[in-house]
């Protein structure tokens, strides 16, 4: 896998500062892959009910192939750069309420 490279200026120029820029990505980040969880659950579900009538220890093929799939796609912490980087990312900073 290869590492791209980034300008921390550029990173920086998209939120306040530079640890906000890392957060907001980060949270993408999270985001991203709960969902990618969510779809492989989603998808291999029906293959683990189909191996525990089979009850062999094997996996199957169709199982391979699914996780094979997920794992050769873009991983989230790199999506969720590109989606900063490219200002496809709305997001706003806590603000604290004065305690009375």
């Amino acid at each position: 896998m290869r590492i791209k490279p980034l300008e921390i200026e550029e990173v920086e120029s998209k939120a306040g500062n530079i640890y906000e820029a890392v957060i907001v990505a980060a949270k993408r980040a999270r985001q991203i892959s709960d969902e990618t969880k969510l779809e492989y659950n989603q998808r291999v579900e029906p293959l683990m009910k189909a191996e525990d009538d089979n009850d062999d220890t094997v996996v199957s093929k169709d199982k391979m192939n699914i996780s094979i799939e997920f794992e050769s796609r873009t991983k989230s912490t790199e999506m969720g750069l590109d989606e900063l980087l490219n200002d496809d990312l709305e997001f706003r900073a806590r603000t604290e309420e004065p305690a009375d």
